[in-house]
């Protein structure tokens, strides 16, 4: 005998605190269903009907736009309202997870637009594969044959329902169907979340809403020795630090939490590792490791943007292509050429990718705090300008020297693999980014890394590149989000979720 599904009806709500917590409570419904029905599916118990459980939505309808008053905070906003009247509408999921985020979101639309907020129960199904909670792991208790009757009883996850059409602009509603409200449907974000875990070996939880990528191992080495000194200082900003396995220290003088004896080492790398500098608020800083190429950066970036962080940044090495520079050398990028390939389909070449003025302001600053130059000086040390990031590691080799000669055309400074992309896919899912890269060798004017050359290099850039990365990333914390979430970022017909 198969329970009823679980449905609250829709309700209008004038509080955001209100508003979540029906998010919360539909939400929770419809997880514990699921969960119990796959409970007594594991053990044996036949089941005929269908098992569905549908995820919440949140919807907004209004007669007028938005029409911002004139001050300069306002100006500022780049989301929270609509543009024009209308229905709009999204699922939502994990309302634990995105507590603070939700709110604030409900808490603009209800201030910029005057109208109550209705939510409830949404036709959108939730696959079973989204209801497990972070340590199950049911699925190996069954049978085969029983994994392969579980379509025939839940529903699993269907890509019709999480493609990317709303951030990349071609998203068009059919007739009498509301517009969007966010970037992202809640299957596409669920998604998402478990292919952090898998990528990066931590609970999405974990995440900071300032990101550092880097493509060598040295940085988080780095970074982890930097990461176990704060918790070592009663003082530290930061409260945690966690690894791949959620292995969790916390700051010196704070109790252990429950949660933290599920952590454990893994016994390999996942593919990207991810670790996390936590501050209460989200607003510390996560580190990947993505590896090299521009395929790793855009999975990655794919992923954490459902996460929606205020801004993240690139540090690596790179070629330097100008006969001015030296090994040590940092390029800040302030143009892409993007021979990298795997955007082409979501983000045509002919998209410009502008340079960020409040990001590029910020690493400009941090390295010269940092390194103690300034004004020629500072010159001298990092060079403005194109990076070129292709997908081909052995450019080189190509006949004809038909790159060099490319990249002569586009006046790059720089070459590496990966750079191109997390800009781009900054661009397209409105996440603020930037890129600051040291240059490792000079392929172009005989200079190749060899291993003496290299430990060299590494011993004397990586720690000091890793201080200005976060160093740029505790000025951007410090100016806001506000300033950093402009419009530069917005089309023409935004959804109103930042």
């Amino acid at each position: 005998m198969q329970r009823p599904i679980p449905f609250i009806a829709p309700e209008v709500f004038d509080s955001a605190d209100a508003a979540l917590a029906r998010v919360q409570a539909i939400y929770e419904q419809s997880l514990n269903h699921l969960r119990e029905a796959m409970r007594r599916y594991v053990a044996g118990e036949p089941m005929v009907d269908k098992v569905r459980a549908c995820y919440p939505f949140v919807r907004l309808q209004t007669t007028t736009g938005w029409v911002p008053p004139k001050s300069l905070e306002s100006e500022w906003l780049s989301y929270g309202f609509v543009a024009t009247a209308g229905r709009y509408e999204t699922t939502l999921t994990r309302p634990d997870l995105f507590a603070v985020y939700l709110r604030q979101q409900f808490a603009l639309l209800l201030a910029n637009h005057g109208v109550a907020l209705e939510v409830g129960t949404s036709q959108l199904p939730i696959p079973v594969h989204f209801s497990f909670a972070e340590n199950d792991h049911i699925e190996g208790e069954m049978s085969a044959e029983r994994r392969a009757q579980m379509r025939e009883v839940f529903d699993l996850p269907d890509l019709n329902a999480m493609d990317d059409g709303i951030a990349n602009g071609t998203y068009e509603p059919a007739a009498g169907q509301p517009a969007p409200l966010s970037l992202f449907t809640a299957p596409r974000i669920d998604y998402s979340l478990h292919r952090l875990r898998h990528y990066c070996g931590t609970n999405p939880v974990h995440f900071q809403n300032f990101v550092l990528f880097t493509n060598y191992q040295f940085y988080i080495d780095e970074f982890i020795a930097l990461g176990h000194a704060e918790m070592a200082k009663p003082d530290s900003p930061y409260v945690a630090f966690v690894e791949p396995g959620n292995v969790v220290t916390r700051r010196v003088g704070l109790s252990a939490q429950p949660e933290d004896a599920l952590g454990a080492a893994p016994p390999r790398l996942p593919q990207m590792p991810g670790y996390h500098l936590v501050r209460e608020d989200h607003s510390g800083i996560t580190m990947v490791n993505i590896g090299v190429g521009p395929a790793n950066a855009k999975t990655i970036t794919d992923h954490i943007a459902v996460l929606r962080p205020h801004s993240w940044l690139m540090l690596g090495h790179c070629a330097g292509l100008r006969t001015t520079q030296q090994l040590g050398d940092y390029v800040l990028a302030h143009a892409y050429v993007r021979e990298d390939h795997v955007l082409d389909e979501e983000l045509p070449l002919w998209v410009p990718i502008p340079a960020l003025a409040e990001v590029q302001v910020a690493l400009e600053r941090a390295v010269s705090e940092v390194t103690g130059c300034h004004g020629a000086e500072l010159k001298r040390l990092m060079r403005t300008g194109t990076v070129a990031s292709t997908d081909n590691r052995n450019w080189e080799l190509l006949p004809d020297n038909t790159p060099q000669r490319r990249f002569s055309q586009s006046r790059a400074v720089a070459l590496d693999m990966e750079s191109a992309t997390i800009a781009a896919n900054g661009f397209r899912f409105r996440v603020p980014y930037g890129t600051l890269l040291c240059v490792s060798d000079k392929p172009l004017h005989g200079e190749i890394k060899l291993p003496g050359m290299a430990n060299h290099f590494y011993r004397e850039r990586v720690n000091q590149h890793l201080q200005i990365g976060i160093r740029a990333l505790e000025l951007l914390r410090a100016a806001g989000p506000a300033q950093l979430h402009s419009r530069k970022l917005r089309s023409f017909a935004e959804v109103a979720f930042q």
